[in-house]
C-alpha cells in the first residue's frame, strides 16, 4: 500500500469516528414526563372521577400513572393515590372513601426512569349526605310516658339541625307522628315521650336532621304500664291479640275507691260470702312480689281491675293458651292440658328447685302459692300459683294453675272461698 493510500485510509477512519461522536453528542437525555389534570366530575358525598393526560413521556417509558389527592394543597404520593395503568395518553380514576362536605386537592402523576412528575392541581368539594342515628333503649316506662335514647352516628358532613325521638302506635313512626326533639348537646341524647295511652303498644325511632334530609334509627317496641285506683303500676304484654298485665293485682280498693276488707283469720276467711283479700301468709312484704290473694266474691263484683280492664274469663284463658300453641282438642279438658304452654307462662326465676319457665310469652307467672278454701291455710309458695277466672256455677269458679313440676297448664274449678291471684286482661277495643 502506497503512502498516499495509507493516508486516505486514516483520514476515512478519523472521519467515521468524528461522525459517530457527533451523532452521540446530539442524542438528548430523558426528562420527567409532562402531564395535565382535568377538573373533577361525577362528584358525590364520598367519591369523584378525576382524569389525567400524559402528553409527553420525557423520552422514557411511562411505568406508572394515576391520581393523588389530599385535603391540603399540592398532594403527592405520600398522601392518597390511585394508579391507573402505564404509558402516555389519557386516563381516569374514581377516588372514593372521601369525607362529605370536604374540599380536596388533586393532581395527576406519571413516572418514568427519571422520576415522578405531577400535573396541575385542581380542587373540588364533596357533597353533603343525610345523617344517621341509632335508637337506644326505652326506660322509665309509666302508664303515660317513657324515656327513649338516641345516638347520632354520622352528621352527613353538615351541622345537625335537629335530633330526637318519634313514636306512634303503628310501625315505622316518622316526623308526621308524635315526636320530641333536642337541638343541642352531645351525640347521645334522651327524650321523654309523653301523652301515651296506658296499657298500649308503641313503636319508637330516633331521628336526626341536617340540611339534606332526615335519618331514622332502628325501631324499638315497648308497652306502657297501667295503674290501679291506688296508683300501683303494672307492666303489660301483648300476647296475640290480647293485652295482659305482667304482674298480679295488688289493690286493696275496688276501682270505685271503695275498700276491700282484709281478712287474716283462717276460720273467718273460709266462711266468707263477701269480698275479701289478704297478703300471702298475711305478710305485706309479699305485696310487690306476688300481689294480693282474693276470694271469688271480690272477683264477681266486676270492680276489681282498673278501668278498661277485667278479670279474664275461662274462654279468654283458652285464647291465651291456644296462642301459645295448645291444641284445640286440649282446651276444654280438665286438669293438666297442653304441652309446654305452662313453661311459656312461667317466669325465668323464682321457682323452687330450679323449676323455672322460659317465659317466652312475657306473662311472667311467679309461684305465689294460694289460700286453701278448706281451712284458710297458705300453701305452695315457691312451687305453685293459681289465678281466678270466670264463674263455673253458684259454688265454684274456674281457675288456672301452674306449678314447678309441670310445663303444661292446669284447668279446673274450685270453691269460691279459696284465695287466688288475679291477672287482669285489657278490654277489647
Amino acid at each position: 500500500m502506497s503512502a498516499n493510500q495509507r493516508l486516505q485510509e486514516l483520514f476515512l477512519i478519523a472521519y467515521i469516528l468524528t461522525g459517530t461522536l457527533l451523532m452521540s453528542s446530539c442524542k438528548k437525555d430523558p426528562t420527567l414526563p409532562v402531564l395535565t389534570t382535568d377538573e373533577a366530575i361525577e362528584i358525590t358525598t364520598n367519591s369523584a372521577t378525576i382524569s389525567g393526560n400524559v402528553t409527553e413521556d420525557g423520552g422514557a417509558e411511562i411505568t406508572a400513572r394515576g391520581i393523588c389527592w389530599g385535603t391540603v394543597t399540592m398532594p403527592t404520593l405520600s398522601d392518597n393515590f390511585k394508579p391507573s395503568g402505564t404509558g402516555p395518553g389519557k386516563f381516569s380514576c374514581v377516588i372514593s372513601e372521601l369525607e362529605p362536605n370536604t374540599e380536596y386537592y388533586v393532581r395527576a402523576f406519571a413516572e418514568n426512569r427519571v422520576g415522578i412528575a405531577y400535573g396541575n392541581e385542581v380542587t373540588f368539594k364533596t357533597g353533603i349526605a343525610a345523617p344517621s342515628v341509632t335508637t337506644g333503649q326505652v326506660t322509665g316506662v309509666t302508664n303515660n310516658s317513657a324515656i327513649c335514647a338516641g345516638t347520632v352516628t354520622y352528621s352527613g358532613g353538615a351541622p345537625v339541625l335537629e335530633k330526637g325521638i318519634c313514636w306512634s302506635q303503628t310501625p315505622d313512626p316518622d316526623l308526621d307522628d308524635s315526636h320530641a326533639s333536642v337541638s343541642a348537646g352531645t351525640d347521645t341524647y334522651t327524650c321523654t315521650l309523653t301523652g301515651l295511652s296506658s296499657g298500649s303498644r308503641y313503636y319508637a325511632r330516633a331521628y336526626v336532621k341536617n340540611e339534606v334530609g332526615t335519618g331514622y334509627g332502628e325501631q324499638v317496641v315497648f308497652n306502657t304500664k297501667v295503674t290501679d285506683i291506688e296508683g300501683n303500676m303494672y307492666g303489660t304484654v301483648y300476647i296475640g291479640n290480647q293485652v295482659w298485665m305482667t304482674e298480679n293485682l295488688k289493690t286493696t280498693r275496688f276501682n270505685d275507691s271503695s275498700v276491700i276488707p282484709v281478712v287474716a283469720d283462717d276460720s273467718t276467711w273460709v266462711h266468707l260470702e263477701t269480698p275479701a283479700y289478704c297478703w300471702l301468709r298475711n305478710e305485706i312484704q309479699y305485696k310487690d312480689i306476688y300481689g294480693a290473694l282474693y276470694n271469688w266474691f271480690t272477683v264477681e263484683t266486676g270492680k276489681l281491675c282498673p278501668s278498661g280492664w277485667h278479670v279474664p274469663t275461662d274462654d279468654e284463658y283458652k285464647i291465651l293458651e291456644q296462642t301459645l300453641g295448645m291444641a284445640a282438642d286440649q282446651l276444654n279438658l280438665l286438669e293438666w292440658r297442653g304441652t309446654d304452654q305452662g313453661a311459656k307462662m312461667k317466669s325465668t326465676t323464682g321457682w323452687a328447685n330450679g323449676e323455672n319457665g322460659t317465659n317466652i310469652s312475657g306473662f311472667s307467672g311467679l309461684p305465689g302459692g294460694y289460700r286453701w278454701a278448706k281451712n284458710g291455710a297458705f300453701n305452695g309458695i315457691g312451687m305453685i300459683t293459681y289465678w281466678w277466672s270466670s264463674e263455673y256455677n253458684n259454688s265454684y269458679g274456674w281457675y288456672r294453675r301452674l306449678d314447678g313440676t309441670n310445663i303444661d297448664v292446669y284447668r279446673m274449678y274450685t270453691s269460691k272461698t279459696g284465695g287466688k291471684y288475679i291477672r287482669c286482661i285489657k278490654n277489647s277495643d
